[in-house]
């Protein structure tokens, strides 16, 4: 850690204490896939995650923490547990960085499948808004994901997720004249697939997968790394059946507390081919059939 960023944090935690602090050691943890990750702990045995990147994407980090701050702030009216969100202590001025609370991890209890289903469809049901957006952009991996507030979500899913991540894979050199053509008539039919069911915006994580959610000590799920904005909560769900890390039980926990309206199975995939155009322009061409499948599919 350099002298700028450490004095920067050390004012953060002082701020959060109350008074002078000493870091004692600070260790390189996981869950830094695009930045750097620490541990910090200080010589009163508190713990808190570090988490930099000399060269981080404009307002990175500060679109991190507006999101984690956004999603701690549901509270849902039922005696469950509330998903966890770490707190935020703050963002980097001079350098970019986020600092949080750190989140000691343990196992989970027998049913913390069902309870995350159920937790998360409360979350939803007491997030719901009029408008779809967010109030900054944010990025999503290391991907800008735009959020101007729309009205409409058809248009805001046509223009500002699919087309969007279509042009940047044209742009990359990822997409053919027949990839384009069957990505332009999708973007025709998206009112023919996904206008039902009119319901409103909920607040999501926006990349809901098994690796941007821990269990605590006390053996409930605590998300992590969002891409938060404001959107239809079928779209949220589409990226838990991606990548693993979901069961069954987590599902029938949903849908307990939420169930989806019918038809839910096909736009799912629709909701899913944004988060694997993410990947062709991450990653690159492995994902390129994934994509085509579902344009096929319904172009």
């Amino acid at each position: 850690m350099n002298a700028s960023l450490l004095q920067e944090v050390t004012a953060l935690l002082q701020a959060e204490h109350g008074g002078a602090i000493k870091i004692r050691d600070n260790n390189s943890v996981g869950g830094g896939c695009i930045s750097q990750a620490e541990k910090l702990t200080l010589e009163d045995g508190s713990c808190f995650f570090l988490k930099s990147h000399a060269h981080a994407p404009p307002q990175m980090f500060e679109a991190e923490a507006a999101g984690l701050k956004a999603m701690a702030a549901v509270t849902p009216p039922s005696a469950m547990t509330p998903l966890r969100i770490p707190k935020v202590l703050g963002t980097g001025t001079r350098q970019p960085f986020i600092l949080m609370e750190f989140i000691e991890e343990g196992r989970p209890k027998p049913s913390f499948s069902a309870d995350f289903g159920r937790q998360l469809a409360e979350f939803h049901r007491a997030s719901q808004s009029e408008r779809f957006g967010f109030k900054m952009n944010n990025y999503i991996g290391s991907t800008p994901q735009p959020n101007p507030w729309t009205d409409r979500w058809l248009d805001f899913w046509r223009e500002h997720r699919l087309a969007h991540q279509f042009e940047l894979a044209r742009r990359q050199g990822l997409t053919d004249a027949s990839f384009n053509q069957l990505a332009d008539r999708l973007l025709q039919r998206v009112d023919d697939h996904l206008a039902a069911p009119e319901e409103k915006a909920v607040l999501m994580h926006g990349d809901l997968w098994g690796g941007n959610y821990l269990v605590d000590k006390t053996g409930h799920a605590v998300l992590i790394d969002p891409a938060t904005y404001y959107g239809r909560r079928e779209a949220d769900l589409a990226m838990t059946h991606l990548f693993g890390g979901f069961d069954a039980a987590f599902y029938r926990g949903y849908e307990e507390v939420w169930p989806l309206a019918a038809g839910s199975d096909d736009r799912l995939e629709i909701y899913k081919l944004y988060h694997l155009l993410n990947h062709l322009n991450l990653f690159g061409s492995s994902y390129r059939g994934g994509c085509l499948s579902i344009m096929r599919r319904f172009a």
